[in-house]
C-alpha cells in the first residue's frame, strides 16, 4: 500500500513505531530546499509523500474494518443507532491510533492538504533530483507535477529539456500519482482506438474493478469528522439529533461527490462526461468485436441502467438478443452502485429531519420526521449541482436569486467619473471609474500600507501566494484601526481606509442598482512588489486568471460554484493607489482564461468594479518593476456572510464617534476585538 522503489522511485524506510507527521516532513523538506541541502529535500519530501499515503491507507482500512465489525441492523431504535455509531467511532480511533499514534499529530492544515492535492511536493523533488544529477527521477517528478498543473509553462519547458537529455527515455516519464482506474481506462481506450479489442476488454475490466474499489475507499474517507463551513460554531446550539443529522447530511454529500472525484482527471476541475457508463459502452462493442455476445449484451443492458431508453444502445440490445435468442441481466455491481447513489441523491434532495436509520444489504435508508430542519434546493448556476441552505436562510437566498442585473445608477460623489461601462469593457456587470479618491488620499493610504502591511498577511502567511517573483503584503481595516489606537499610525489614516472602503461599497451598490444592501465580505489593503533579480524571462502572471466566487475551468468552459471558492461573494472592486510601476495591468478574459477582453492600467483613484461570477474571469499581469498598491474589496448580498472583522471595525468607529475621542478614553481593547 505504501510507495516503494518499483512504483514511484522512492526507497525510504521511515516507519519505526508510527508514521512521522506529514506536515513536519514537508516543512523540513521546504526548509532544506531553501538551504540548498538537496539530499535532505529528497529524504524529507519522499518521506512526506510516503507518510501521506500511509495515513490515508490506514484511515480507509480502519474505517472499513470497523464498519464490518459493527454493522447497522435492518431495523433498530434510535438508541441502538447511537450505540452502533459510538462503537464504530471507538473502534476506528483505536485502530487508527494503533497504526499512527495520537491522531492529532497527523492533522494538517488546509494549505498543506491543498499543496499535496496540487502535487506541489513533486515540483520541489524534480528540482532537487536535477541538482543531484538524477535526471530520470527528475523527469518522472516533473511529469507527475505537470499532469496536475498543465498550465505551468516553466514545467512544460523543463519536460522538453529532460527529453533531450542523454539517458532519459520515454519510459521515465511516469505519473507517480496516477489513479489506477483512470490509468487503465485511458490505456484501454488507446487500444480500442487501435482495434486491439482483446487488450481493450482486459484493461476496461481492470478499470471497472479499480473504479469500484476507489469508490469504496472514497466513501470510507467521508466517514470521518466533517467540516461545517456554513455554521457559526459559537452560536451553534442544536440538539443531539440535529447535530447527528447535520453530520450525516455532510457525509452523504461527501459520498455523492465521489462520483465527480473519481471521474476528474488531475489538474482538471470538471469530471469526464459520462465516465462510468462509458466503460460499459466501450465493453459492449469490444465484446461484440471478439464474438463474446453474452458479455456484450450484459454490458449493453448495464449501460441502459445509466441512460434508460438510449436509442443507439437499445438497438444494440435488440440485435444481441436476436442473435443469442435469449435475454440477459445487467451487471450486479452496477445495479448496487446506482441504487446506492440514487438513494443518496434522494436523501439530499428530500430535505427533512433525519431521525433514524435503517440498513438493508448495506444500503442506507433513513426515516424522516416532520420538516424541522429542512433544506432549500438552490441551482448553483453553471454546474448543475446543488447548494443546500437551511430553510431559515430562505429569505436571504430569495433576495439573492431574484436580484436582476442592472447598471448605470448614480455615482453619488461629484468627483467620480465614469470611464467605461460593461459595453466598453466587452463584458457584463463591469465598470471603470476615475477620481474615486484624490492624489493626497492615495498618498496617505500608500504611507499607511508601508507602515501596517506585513508580508503574507491576508494570504495565510504566504509571502508569494500567486507567483514566486513578487512579494505580497496586506492589512485589514481592523488591523489598521488597532495600529491607530496604539499610536503606531495616525488614527486619521486608519479612519481614511475605513471611510474609503465604505465609499467604494456605496458606489458599487448604487451603480449596479442593487435592490438590497451590499455587505462587506473581505477588505484588504494590499501591495505587491517585484522581487529584484527574478524578473528576467518571466512568463507568468502576478495573479492567475480566476473568478471570485467559482472555480474557473477553462477546458470545460465552465465555472464551478463550489468550495473552496468563496461562493457567497457577489461583487468585487479594486481601488488603485498608484501607477508608478511597470506591468501590473488588470485584465478581463473569456472563460478560456486566454482571450483578453479588456485591459486596465492602474492609477491613483481608479476603480474597477464587477460581478464576482464566471461571467468575469480576470487576473493581473506580472509586476516587473516597482510596487503596485490597491484596496481590494469583495462584497456579498447575503448578510450571513458579512465580514466579521468589518463588524468589529464598525464597533470601533461607533465608539470613536459616540465619544468624540481620537486616542483617549476608548474602552475597547483592540486585542479583545481581534
Amino acid at each position: 500500500p505504501y510507495c516503494c522503489t518499483t512504483t514511484c522511485g522512492f526507497n525510504l524506510n521511515i516507519f519505526s513505531a508510527f508514521l512521522e507527521p506529514v506536515d513536519l516532513l514537508y516543512d523540513s523538506a521546504v526548509q532544506a530546499f531553501y538551504g540548498g541541502d538537496y539530499e535532505s529535500v529528497v529524504r524529507y519530501m519522499e518521506g512526506a509523500l510516503s507518510s501521506h499515503r500511509g495515513v490515508r491507507h490506514t484511515r480507509i482500512r480502519c474505517r472499513l474494518r470497523c464498519q464490518d465489525q459493527h454493522p447497522f441492523h435492518k431495523t433498530f431504535s434510535d438508541l441502538r443507532f447511537f450505540d452502533v455509531v459510538l462503537r464504530r467511532t471507538v473502534c476506528m480511533n483505536a485502530c487508527i491510533e494503533a497504526k499512527l499514534g495520537t491522531q492529532s499529530v497527523h492533522k494538517v492544515s488546509d494549505e498543506v492538504i491543498q499543496d499535496f492535492n496540487r502535487r506541489i511536493p513533486y515540483n520541489y523533488l524534480q528540482l532537487a533530483y536535477q541538482k543531484l544529477k538524477q535526471p530520470e527521477k527528475a523527469a518522472a517528478a516533473a511529469h507527475t507535477y505537470f499532469q496536475a498543473n498543465p498550465e505551468h509553462v516553466e514545467m512544460g519547458q523543463h519536460l522538453e529539456q529532460y527529453k533531450d537529455l542523454q539517458g532519459v527515455e520515454e519510459s521515465h516519464f511516469v505519473d507517480w500519482e496516477a489513479r489506477p482506474h483512470q490509468q487503465s481506462f485511458t490505456a484501454a481506450v488507446k487500444l480500442y482506438d487501435k482495434g486491439d479489442y482483446e487488450g481493450a476488454v482486459t484493461l476496461l475490466e481492470d478499470a471497472l474493478v479499480e473504479y469500484y474499489k476507489a469508490d469504496v475507499e472514497c466513501r470510507a474517507l467521508c466517514q470521518g469528522p466533517q467540516k461545517f463551513e456554513g455554521h457559526d460554531h459559537v452560536r451553534y446550539r442544536y440538539s443531539l439529533h440535529e447535530v447527528v443529522s447535520d453530520h450525516f447530511t455532510q457525509v452523504l454529500h461527501c459520498e455523492h461527490e465521489c462520483v465527480r472525484d473519481l471521474a476528474t482527471r488531475p489538474g482538471r476541475l470538471s469530471p469526464m462526461e459520462n465516465y462510468l457508463p462509458l466503460h460499459y459502452d466501450y465493453l459492449q462493442f469490444a465484446y461484440f468485436k471478439v464474438n463474446r455476445l453474452e458479455e456484450a449484451l450484459q454490458c449493453a443492458l448495464t449501460y441502459l441502467l445509466f441512460h434508460e431508453g438510449d436509442e443507439f444502445m437499445t438497438d444494440n440490445v435488440d440485435h444481441y438478443r436476436e442473435i443469442l435468442t435469449h435475454d440477459s441481466t445487467p451487471r450486479e455491481e452496477a445495479e448496487r452502485y446506482l441504487t446506492r447513489h440514487q438513494l443518496e441523491l434522494e436523501l439530499l434532495l428530500m430535505g427533512s429531519k433525519i431521525m433514524g436509520v435503517d440498513f438493508t444489504e448495506g444500503v442506507i435508508s433513513l426515516r424522516f420526521n416532520s420538516c424541522c430542519f429542512c433544506f432549500l434546493r438552490i441551482p448553483s448556476g453553471t454546474d448543475g449541482w446543488m447548494e443546500y441552505v437551511p430553510i431559515s436562510e430562505k429569505k436571504n437566498i430569495t433576495v439573492i436569486v431574484s436580484q436582476q442585473l442592472k447598471e448605470g445608477g448614480p455615482l453619488l460623489y461629484d468627483s467620480v467619473q465614469l470611464v467605461q461601462n460593461s459595453v466598453a469593457l466587452n463584458g457584463t456587470q463591469r465598470v471603470l471609474l476615475d477620481h474615486v479618491i484624490s492624489e493626497g488620499e492615495c498618498a496617505e493610504l500608500r504611507n499607511l500600507a508601508h507602515a501596517v502591511t506585513m508580508a503574507g498577511d491576508g494570504y495565510r502567511g504566504r509571502m508569494s501566494p500567486h507567483t514566486p517573483n513578487e512579494r505580497f503584503e496586506g492589512a485589514t481595516v481592523l488591523k489598521t484601526l488597532q495600529y491607530g489606537y496604539e499610536g503606531r499610525v495616525p488614527m486619521s489614516s486608519a479612519r481614511l481606509f475605513y471611510d474609503t472602503s465604505e465609499r467604494v461599497r456605496r458606489i458599487v451598490e448604487s451603480y449596479f442598482m442593487l435592490n438590497t444592501t451590499l455587505h462587506f465580505s473581505y477588505t484588504h489593503l494590499v501591495c505587491r512588489t517585484a522581487i529584484t533579480g527574478q524578473q528576467d524571462h518571466r512568463n507568468d502572471l502576478s495573479h492567475p486568471i480566476h473568478a471570485d466566487n467559482c472555480l474557473l475551468d477553462p477546458d470545460a468552459n465552465e465555472c464551478w460554484k463550489e468550495p473552496p471558492a468563496y461562493t457567497y461573494r457577489d461583487y468585487s472592486a479594486l481601488l488603485y493607489l498608484n501607477g508608478d510601476f511597470e506591468g501590473g495591468e488588470f485584465i478581463f478574459t473569456e472563460m478560456d482564461a486566454k482571450t483578453v477582453t479588456a485591459s486596465i492600467k492602474p492609477k491613483c483613484g481608479r476603480l474597477v468594479g464587477f460581478s464576482s461570477g464566471g461571467e468575469n474571469p480576470h487576473g493581473v499581469k506580472a509586476v516587473t518593476s516597482g510596487q503596485r498598491c490597491a484596496v481590494a474589496l469583495w462584497f456579498t448580498l447575503d448578510p450571513l456572510y458579512r465580514e466579521l472583522e468589518r463588524l468589529q471595525a464598525d464597533e470601533v468607529i461607533q465608539a470613536l464617534d459616540t465619544q468624540s475621542v481620537w486616542g483617549q478614553g476608548l474602552t475597547i481593547n483592540p486585542k479583545d476585538e481581534l
